[in-house]
Protein backbone atom coordinates (compact mmCIF):
# COMPACT_ATOMS: atom_id res chain seq x y z
CA UNK A 1 0.00 0.00 0.00
CA UNK A 2 1.43 3.38 -0.97
CA UNK A 3 2.60 5.96 2.14
CA UNK A 4 0.01 7.70 3.73
CA UNK A 5 -0.24 11.49 2.20
CA UNK A 6 -2.73 12.90 4.19
CA UNK A 7 -0.08 11.89 7.61
CA UNK A 8 2.49 13.59 5.33
CA UNK A 9 0.84 16.38 5.08
CA UNK A 10 0.11 16.56 8.62
CA UNK A 11 3.70 16.64 9.69
CA UNK A 12 4.88 18.75 6.97
CA UNK A 13 2.07 21.20 8.15
CA UNK A 14 3.97 21.85 11.63
CA UNK A 15 7.25 21.82 10.19
CA UNK A 16 6.20 24.77 7.73
CA UNK A 17 7.07 28.44 9.22
CA UNK A 18 4.22 30.07 8.11
CA UNK A 19 4.96 33.36 10.01
CA UNK A 20 7.93 33.55 7.52
CA UNK A 21 5.77 34.36 4.79
CA UNK A 22 5.21 38.04 3.22
CA UNK A 23 2.37 39.44 4.98
CA UNK A 24 -0.07 42.34 3.38
CA UNK A 25 -1.31 45.55 4.04
CA UNK A 26 -4.40 44.86 6.36
CA UNK A 27 -6.32 47.09 4.00
CA UNK A 28 -9.26 45.64 1.58
CA UNK A 29 -8.24 44.53 -1.66
CA UNK A 30 -11.13 45.33 -4.11
CA UNK A 31 -10.22 43.94 -7.56
CA UNK A 32 -11.35 45.90 -11.09
CA UNK A 33 -11.93 41.92 -12.01
CA UNK A 34 -13.51 39.27 -9.78
CA UNK A 35 -11.60 36.69 -10.65
CA UNK A 36 -12.99 33.80 -8.94
CA UNK A 37 -16.05 34.79 -10.69
CA UNK A 38 -13.99 35.34 -14.08
CA UNK A 39 -13.02 31.34 -13.67
CA UNK A 40 -15.93 30.21 -13.18
CA UNK A 41 -18.12 32.07 -15.36
CA UNK A 42 -15.53 31.83 -17.88
CA UNK A 43 -13.36 28.59 -18.31
CA UNK A 44 -15.36 26.71 -16.24
CA UNK A 45 -18.75 27.80 -17.88
CA UNK A 46 -17.56 26.90 -21.51
CA UNK A 47 -16.79 23.00 -19.98
CA UNK A 48 -19.48 22.70 -17.81
CA UNK A 49 -22.13 25.48 -17.41
CA UNK A 50 -24.36 23.32 -14.45
CA UNK A 51 -21.14 23.34 -12.51
CA UNK A 52 -20.26 27.18 -13.01
CA UNK A 53 -23.60 27.86 -11.66
CA UNK A 54 -23.18 25.56 -8.32
CA UNK A 55 -19.40 27.10 -7.80
CA UNK A 56 -20.75 30.72 -8.47
CA UNK A 57 -23.62 30.28 -5.59
CA UNK A 58 -21.29 28.97 -3.51
CA UNK A 59 -19.16 31.63 -4.13
CA UNK A 60 -21.69 34.29 -2.70
CA UNK A 61 -22.69 31.74 0.16
CA UNK A 62 -19.03 32.15 1.55
CA UNK A 63 -19.14 35.98 0.63
CA UNK A 64 -21.80 36.29 2.85
CA UNK A 65 -20.17 33.60 5.83
CA UNK A 66 -17.15 35.72 5.62
CA UNK A 67 -18.86 39.38 6.04
CA UNK A 68 -20.13 37.60 8.96
CA UNK A 69 -16.98 36.39 10.54
CA UNK A 70 -18.67 32.62 9.87
CA UNK A 71 -15.95 30.15 10.88
CA UNK A 72 -14.69 27.23 8.49
CA UNK A 73 -16.06 24.15 9.62
CA UNK A 74 -16.23 20.95 8.17
CA UNK A 75 -20.60 21.21 8.59
CA UNK A 76 -20.61 24.59 6.70
CA UNK A 77 -17.79 22.69 3.76
CA UNK A 78 -20.45 20.10 3.79
CA UNK A 79 -23.36 22.36 3.12
CA UNK A 80 -21.73 24.37 -0.08
CA UNK A 81 -20.36 20.82 -1.28
CA UNK A 82 -23.50 19.62 -1.78
CA UNK A 83 -24.51 22.82 -4.05
CA UNK A 84 -20.98 22.36 -5.93
CA UNK A 85 -21.89 18.71 -6.79
CA UNK A 86 -25.40 19.34 -6.81
CA UNK A 87 -26.66 16.77 -4.82
CA UNK A 88 -29.22 16.55 -2.06
CA UNK A 89 -26.60 15.20 0.09
CA UNK A 90 -23.05 14.79 0.66
CA UNK A 91 -21.03 12.97 3.69
CA UNK A 92 -17.03 12.95 4.70
CA UNK A 93 -15.65 10.24 2.89
CA UNK A 94 -15.83 6.98 4.64
CA UNK A 95 -12.43 5.35 3.84
CA UNK A 96 -8.97 6.43 2.16
CA UNK A 97 -9.18 8.61 -1.08
CA UNK A 98 -7.06 8.54 -3.63
CA UNK A 99 -5.30 11.07 -6.05
CA UNK A 100 -3.01 12.12 -9.09
CA UNK A 101 -3.83 8.61 -10.62
CA UNK A 102 -3.43 7.16 -7.44
CA UNK A 103 -0.19 8.06 -6.30
CA UNK A 104 -1.25 10.12 -3.24
CA UNK A 105 -3.79 7.89 -0.95
CA UNK A 106 -5.22 10.14 1.52
CA UNK A 107 -5.82 7.42 4.82
CA UNK A 108 -8.62 7.61 7.43
CA UNK A 109 -8.46 6.87 11.22
CA UNK A 110 -11.02 7.76 14.33
CA UNK A 111 -9.42 10.96 14.53
CA UNK A 112 -9.14 12.55 10.67
CA UNK A 113 -12.35 14.54 10.83
CA UNK A 114 -11.78 15.99 14.65
CA UNK A 115 -8.15 17.11 13.08
CA UNK A 116 -9.58 18.50 10.01
CA UNK A 117 -12.26 20.67 11.84
CA UNK A 118 -8.68 21.68 13.99
CA UNK A 119 -6.95 22.59 10.97
CA UNK A 120 -10.09 24.57 9.57
CA UNK A 121 -10.24 26.43 12.78
CA UNK A 122 -6.59 27.85 12.72
CA UNK A 123 -7.63 29.60 9.36
CA UNK A 124 -8.64 32.15 11.60
CA UNK A 125 -5.47 33.08 13.17
CA UNK A 126 -4.40 35.77 13.16
CA UNK A 127 -0.90 35.32 14.53
CA UNK A 128 -0.58 33.63 11.12
CA UNK A 129 -0.02 35.59 7.72
CA UNK A 130 -3.46 36.19 5.86
CA UNK A 131 -1.45 34.82 2.80
CA UNK A 132 -0.48 31.78 4.68
CA UNK A 133 -3.41 31.09 6.12
CA UNK A 134 -5.40 31.02 2.60
CA UNK A 135 -2.48 28.77 1.42
CA UNK A 136 -2.56 26.68 4.12
CA UNK A 137 -6.64 25.78 3.99
CA UNK A 138 -6.37 25.46 0.37
CA UNK A 139 -3.98 22.32 1.08
CA UNK A 140 -5.88 21.06 3.92
CA UNK A 141 -8.74 20.62 2.04
CA UNK A 142 -6.94 18.75 -0.84
CA UNK A 143 -4.92 16.73 1.12
CA UNK A 144 -7.50 15.74 3.86
CA UNK A 145 -9.74 15.05 0.56
CA UNK A 146 -12.49 15.58 2.63
CA UNK A 147 -15.07 13.94 0.01
CA UNK A 148 -15.49 11.73 -2.12
CA UNK A 149 -15.49 14.27 -4.98
CA UNK A 150 -14.53 18.15 -5.82
CA UNK A 151 -12.01 18.65 -3.31
CA UNK A 152 -10.08 20.85 -5.90
CA UNK A 153 -12.85 23.54 -6.33
CA UNK A 154 -14.00 23.51 -2.84
CA UNK A 155 -10.07 23.81 -2.32
CA UNK A 156 -10.11 26.95 -4.09
CA UNK A 157 -13.57 28.63 -2.47
CA UNK A 158 -11.81 27.88 1.05
CA UNK A 159 -8.86 29.81 -0.14
CA UNK A 160 -10.93 32.94 -1.13
CA UNK A 161 -13.44 32.78 1.93
CA UNK A 162 -10.32 33.04 4.47
CA UNK A 163 -9.45 35.99 2.31
CA UNK A 164 -12.46 37.80 1.95
CA UNK A 165 -12.68 37.35 6.11
CA UNK A 166 -10.44 40.41 5.77
CA UNK A 167 -12.37 41.69 2.16
CA UNK A 168 -9.55 40.93 0.57
CA UNK A 169 -10.03 39.89 -3.13
CA UNK A 170 -8.07 38.45 -6.40
CA UNK A 171 -8.62 39.82 -9.88
CA UNK A 172 -6.78 36.35 -11.00
CA UNK A 173 -6.80 33.00 -9.62
CA UNK A 174 -5.81 30.65 -12.32
CA UNK A 175 -2.28 30.40 -11.07
CA UNK A 176 -3.42 28.73 -7.87
CA UNK A 177 -4.90 25.90 -9.30
CA UNK A 178 -1.57 23.87 -10.32
CA UNK A 179 -0.24 20.05 -8.78
CA UNK A 180 0.56 20.46 -5.01
CA UNK A 181 2.41 17.80 -3.30
CA UNK A 182 1.42 16.44 0.48
CA UNK A 183 5.03 15.91 1.61
CA UNK A 184 6.18 19.30 -0.20
CA UNK A 185 7.39 22.16 2.39
CA UNK A 186 8.77 24.12 0.20
CA UNK A 187 5.75 24.07 -1.86
CA UNK A 188 3.34 25.03 0.87
CA UNK A 189 5.18 28.15 1.83
CA UNK A 190 5.38 28.56 -2.28
CA UNK A 191 1.84 28.69 -2.34
CA UNK A 192 1.81 31.09 0.54
CA UNK A 193 4.36 33.24 -1.50
CA UNK A 194 2.20 33.11 -4.79
CA UNK A 195 -1.03 34.08 -2.97
CA UNK A 196 0.97 37.23 -1.93
CA UNK A 197 2.05 38.13 -5.22
CA UNK A 198 -1.58 37.99 -6.47
CA UNK A 199 -2.95 40.14 -3.78
CA UNK A 200 -0.08 42.84 -4.21
CA UNK A 201 -1.11 42.72 -8.34
CA UNK A 202 -4.49 42.84 -7.54
CA UNK A 203 -4.14 45.85 -5.33
CA UNK A 204 -1.73 47.35 -7.67
CA UNK A 205 -3.65 47.06 -10.64
CA UNK A 206 -6.75 48.33 -8.87
CA UNK A 207 -5.11 51.40 -7.43
CA UNK A 208 -3.81 52.35 -10.70
CA UNK A 209 -6.98 52.98 -12.65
Amino acid sequence: MSADALAEWCMVREQVDWSSAASVRPAPVRPVVDGLAARFDGPVRRRDPDRADGLLTVMTLSRAAASQGEPLTPTLLTGWQQLVLDVNEVRLRQSDAFAKNGRERYGLTSHTWQDFAACLHQSADPSVPLPARAARAYLDVAFFHPYPDGNARLALLVLAHVLETERVGLDEVGPLQTARYADDPDGALDLATLVTVLIRATHRRATAR
